[in-house]
């Protein structure tokens, strides 16, 4: 028996040969995982955030009702000034409209005049009302000593103001507004006009105000802060079960799921787009393991038969060129064989990425007709084709024949010369689906066996039928990525139906697309 090639590097066996040699000692390669924190101190993480966050918006929240309490006081303190001077400017304009009525010729007749005016005149509460006429004297209503006593008011009970103007003074220790006009008439200044009124009553009414005010902005600023505590709470908790979840799924846990979280905004939606992250994860990856099983498992078989075959040509010796060629031949033919098997896992195994499908405009007519025309090479049938309607689809035309031919390929299969095999594609009953389907004349598969013929590596138990067991299962995989599936059925013509149902969104009529 010859010895078996050794597949060692040449430069390490010439070395082991020339005896031991110091090797360096191997780097550890570091390896990032999280830092994984204990429930108590992420908890405590999270509620630190939380407040600081809440902090935040209190401060920014305090700023904004602060400015909007000195608006509101300054816009109260100049309404209550426009109340006083219109109500100021409403007792002058009662008195010069009462003495408009009345002849009024000289200084005398308007002290007369204003004597009896006040007597007959009312006042609102706290107002004073003094005419001071040079030459007469001065006449007001009870209470008016004080208001003369006034230091800004002297000057122009002495000589009439050129106008009116409004004095803020205070009297007997109170903050009060005085109105000072001149009293004309026969086109001269007869005397002064002098009206007051306490401004006590409209500061406690602004003080209560802004009191009210700055009690309900505290109230505002507690229920924010406190409300955006809680939602950040509630916010953070979700992120933190976010954050162990990908922690757990950094370890190799793939099971892990936030749940539905009871409600309907974007918290929850964010936790159901996770948890269908990660179920599209675990489906690749279980995908992958099954790749990998599978091409362990049907690639172990052909390179044991070439391996075989081989060594046993290395014993036989090369002499005999007929058994040489007849193990080349074998061993090429496996080859082959297992790269068929390659190139199909590799297309079942991206079948669920994003971009395994390159839509394009596909016109089913001239499709169906290209296949027709392609399975009649493939074998000797009574190869026939149904109408066809006029239909476009938005569809992976070089995958979609792919899976077409291998149903095409699983029906030559299973039939004989003489037998029939029909391409047709239909538009379904409810106008929601297109099929394009391949009927036969064959044995048909049985109900209990049609949902197992589409997964991998499964076939039925026919005798003297070649296959791998992929066909079906490519077909079943390109249709599920258009957003279809394949069904089975019993043909009429007595075998098996096979139809891939493609959803309507994807095809369309011409005569719509052109509209």
């Amino acid at each position: 028996m010859a010895a078996r090639p050794t597949t060692e590097p040449v430069a390490q066996r010439s070395a082991s040969e020339a005896g031991p040699v110091a090797r360096p000692a191997a780097r550890a390669v570091p390896q990032t995982r999280p830092h994984r924190i204990g429930p108590g101190r992420r908890r405590q993480r999270r509620l630190k955030t939380a407040l600081r966050l809440a902090v935040l918006q209190a401060t920014v929240l305090a700023a904004v009702l602060g400015v909007v309490v000195v608006a509101l006081a300054r816009a109260v303190s100049t309404n209550d000034a426009s109340i006083v001077a219109s109500t100021l400017a409403g007792q002058l304009d009662s008195y010069r409209a009462a003495a408009s009525r009345t002849h009024i010729a000289s200084a005398a007749d308007l002290f007369a005049f204003s004597h009896r005016y006040l007597q007959t005149h009312s006042l609102f509460t706290g107002e004073q009302l003094v005419v001071a006429v040079p030459g007469q004297g001065v006449v007001g209503t009870n209470g008016t000593r004080s208001v003369l006593a006034a230091r800004a008011l002297g000057k122009w009970v002495a000589a009439p103001p050129p106008a009116s103007r409004l004095v803020a003074t205070r009297i007997d220790g109170r903050d009060t507004e005085l109105l000072v006009a001149p009293i004309e008439g026969h086109g001269r200044t007869l005397g002064t006009f002098v009206v007051s009124t306490p401004l006590g009553r409209l500061d406690r009414q602004r003080a209560n105000v802004i009191d009210l005010s700055l009690a309900e902005a505290a109230v505002a600023l507690i229920a924010g802060a406190l409300s955006a505590y809680l939602l950040l709470r509630r916010l953070l908790r979700t992120v933190g079960r976010i954050t162990s979840a990908a922690e757990e799924i950094h370890e190799g846990d793939l099971d892990t799921r936030l749940g539905d979280q009871g409600t309907d905004d974007e918290v929850s939606q964010l936790a159901a787009t996770f948890d269908a992250m990660l179920d599209r994860l675990s489906a690749v990856m279980g995908n992958q393991r099954r790749l990998l099983s599978d091409v362990s498992h049907q690639l172990r078989t052909p390179l044991t038969v070439a391996r075989g075959h081989l060594e046993v040509l290395t014993r036989a010796g090369c002499d005999d060129p007929v058994a040489t060629a007849d193990t080349v031949g074998l061993v090429l033919d496996e080859l082959g064989h297992m790269s068929s098997l390659v190139d199909s896992l590799l297309l079942l195994g991206r079948a669920i990425e994003p971009d395994f499908l390159q839509l394009e405009p596909l016109d089913l007519r001239a499709f169906l007709a290209d296949l027709y025309e392609a399975a009649r090479i493939l074998a000797e049938r009574q190869w026939t084709i149904t109408a066809v309607p006029d239909v476009v689809l938005w569809a992976d035309s070089a995958k979609l024949r792919g899976a077409v031919l291998n149903v095409v390929d699983n029906a030559i299969k299973v039939t004989r010369p003489h037998d029939a095999v029909a391409l047709s594609a239909d538009l379904a009953p409810d106008g929601r689906s297109v099929l394009v389907a391949v009927d036969d004349s064959g044995p048909g598969i049985p109900p209990d066996q049609r949902q197992a013929v589409l997964e991998r590596f499964t076939r039925l138990h026919t005798p003297g039928v070649p296959g791998s067991g992929l066909g079906l299962a490519i077909a079943d995989a390109v249709a599920t990525a258009h957003g279809g599936r394949v069904e089975i059925s019993t043909s009429v013509l007595g075998g098996a139906r096979v139809a891939i149902r493609l959803p309507s969104d994807v095809a369309w009529h011409p005569d719509e697309r052109l509209a």
